[in-house]
């Protein structure tokens, strides 16, 4: 997730690139308000625990200017995420700065592929970096209605199952977010949801079937009668689609998935089992 596309124009202003730490997180907010996103201070708490060593600042003029993350899936797959500048000190090159030192990060882990998921102010600067699309992805919003109760059991964890529909090994990631919300129909499929500062969110969820998902949906959609409910996902899964238009979703925002690679054939996920993918700084 990106909101940041400028080119590089070095100044005087000596921007210093350094490990985000939790103590930065209050600032970190700052920039989430600036461009209206949905994360809370427990996301970037989640980001940090996942892959310290990952999370980028960009320090300048003593203040959080801009920020970038990249979370691994063992050594399959890089995620990036959270490419975010202030707006004053955009224009100034330090999205492309971090982008780099985050590339840097995932080829010292020897990871192959790259992915994550652009805004239309930042596709030109992936472009640059060898990023390439893959496929569409959108935001879908719900406002607040009550359904009837749905009683499922939590999530059970089922790795070789999650990473033939994502296409790489999320177990950490899944751990993490399963307590904040969590549902699963053996041998069908589940989904998980948690909470933000504008809607609760919809996701991940995978599912074998439309029907499998359907009572998925129905389920986080019953926990939050009174909120907005915010879901990703890829739009070349008609079946989603259908789904998000039947419980009264309309689309508000529109990214492209890109990919960058040295070489080898990237993992591919299952777009027609992954109803709702885990968030744009996740994939």
């Amino acid at each position: 997730m990106h909101a940041d596309g400028e080119t590089m124009n070095r100044t005087s202003l000596h921007p210093a690139i350094r490990p985000l730490l939790s103590s930065d997180i209050p600032a970190a907010m700052t920039l989430i308000r600036e461009v209206g996103w949905n994360q809370l201070p427990a996301d970037w708490e989640r980001l940090l625990a996942l892959e310290p060593q990952g999370c980028f600042a960009l320090e300048c003029s003593g203040c959080l200017a801009a920020t970038t993350t990249a979370v691994c899936y063992d050594t399959e797959l890089a995620w990036i995420g959270m490419v975010l500048t202030l707006p004053e000190f955009r224009r100034r090159g330090f999205a492309e700065l971090l982008m780099h030192r985050a590339l840097e990060f995932v080829e010292q882990r020897g990871i192959p592929t790259v992915k994550l998921d652009a805004t239309e102010i930042g596709i030109n600067l992936y472009r640059r970096l060898g990023f390439a699309e893959e496929c569409a992805v959108e935001r879908w919003r719900r406002p607040p209605g009550p359904l009837a109760a749905l009683a499922l059991p939590p999530y059970h964890p089922d790795t070789d199952y999650d990473r033939e529909k994502f296409g790489a090994n999320r177990t950490a990631l899944l751990a993490q977010l399963a307590p904040l919300g969590s549902a699963s129909l053996p041998g069908q499929g589940y989904a998980m949801g948690r909470p933000g500062s504008l809607a609760a969110y919809f996701g991940p969820c995978v599912a074998n079937s439309p029907d499998a998902a359907r009572t998925l949906l129905h389920w986080f959609l019953a926990q939050h009668p009174q909120e907005d409910v915010f879901w990703d996902l890829l739009p070349g899964n008609q079946e989603a689609v259908r789904l998000a238009k039947e419980f009264g979703f309309v689309p508000v925002r529109h990214l492209v998935r890109m990919v960058r690679s040295n070489g080898a054939a990237p993992p591919l996920s299952n777009h027609t089992e992954l109803f709702a993918i885990a968030g744009f700084e996740f994939g």
